[in-house]
């Protein structure tokens, strides 16, 4: 039989001093063995660990990783209040560090619109050094994944994000975004305009990072995940799925296990994940990296019938 391992539940303190509410849910009964790989999952705006949406991505997800969850600052369980991507570069800092301390030698972030920005700007951050409001990052992941995210701050030509700029900025919105939403709003502006995910994703290299973006996304158009693809450089994958729409709400059949699935390809980037990628292949049936797979750095849909563009 199949092992199931316990779900852990844990307050975790962030180096703000915020306390998140966290899941880890491990797939291996051993988390020292070499070839575990735990995923930090970092949901969108609204979500928490106990939403249907992000609960059916870390249920799928478990099928190939542990998993991580949190509640980002201002969510759920979570302290604090929400920052659209500022601040929750510490508390995604907190969760790869945790998921270290218990044993994993291999942590992947990957985060969903919100949290999407959040991974990106977490990983460009701690490669570079740059500590964020008088705090640095310490734990950089071993590859990053990136799914419905902006490119940029203040994007209002579509209806949803005009809406969301709409709870930011007003203490009438602020309030309909705690009572409907359950979500807490910083009401301060930010100080200083924080730099943007296109701003720093060129520092996530050589670390491996895949795009994921749709073409039904209401929120933000295919213009961002392709000038981040164009900023992050020839590391960097990009994909485009048809028919998938916005986040853990708008994900396809079959897309969340393909992403899964395809965790040790992008790690293969490292050599000493040569070796786990191709046994991993074998498991699930995929090509190993180079072998028909899709180069590094090009422009490629997921569908149900992959092909190069």
């Amino acid at each position: 039989m199949p092992y199931s391992a316990p779900t852990v539940y844990r307050l975790l303190p962030t180096a703000d001093a915020e306390i998140l509410a966290t899941e880890l849910r491990n797939r291996v009964p051993v988390v020292t063995d070499p070839d575990a790989v735990c995923v930090v999952v970092a949901h969108g705006f609204s979500g928490s660990i106990g939403r249907p949406a992000p609960r059916a991505v870390t249920e799928e997800l478990r099928r190939h990783v542990s998993v991580l969850s949190m509640d980002l600052r201002g969510h759920g369980r979570s302290t604090g209040s929400c920052t659209f991507g500022d601040r929750e570069v510490l508390d995604v800092d907190a969760a790869v560090g945790e998921a270290r301390r218990v044993g994993y030698r291999k942590v992947v972030t990957l985060g969903w619109s919100m949290g999407g920005a959040a991974v990106v700007r977490h990983a460009g951050l701690a490669s570079s050094g740059v500590a964020v409001h008088g705090h640095r990052l310490r734990h950089r992941p071993d590859a990053v994944v990136s799914v419905s995210a902006a490119s940029r701050w203040f994007v209002r030509d579509t209806a949803p994000m005009r809406r969301v700029h709409w709870f930011a900025e007003t203490a009438s919105g602020r309030v309909a975004a705690r009572l409907a939403l359950g979500v807490r709003i910083a009401a301060q502006a930010w100080p200083a305009v924080p730099p943007s995910p296109v701003e720093v994703i060129g520092r996530i290299a050589p670390t491996p990072l895949l795009i994921v973006h749709g073409d039904r996304d209401t929120y933000f158009t295919e213009e961002h995940p392709r000038a981040l693809a164009a900023a992050a450089g020839p590391s960097a994958q990009l994909w485009l799925v048809p028919g998938f729409g916005h986040a853990e709400a708008g994900v396809v059949p079959g897309l969340v296990d393909r992403i899964g699935a395809h965790l040790p390809d992008l790690l293969a980037g490292r050599p000493e994940w040569a070796d786990c990628a191709r046994r991993w292949a074998g498991e699930t049936g995929l090509p190993p990296a180079g072998r028909g797979r899709p180069a590094p750095g090009r422009v490629f849909q997921v569908g149900h019938d992959e092909r190069e563009e």
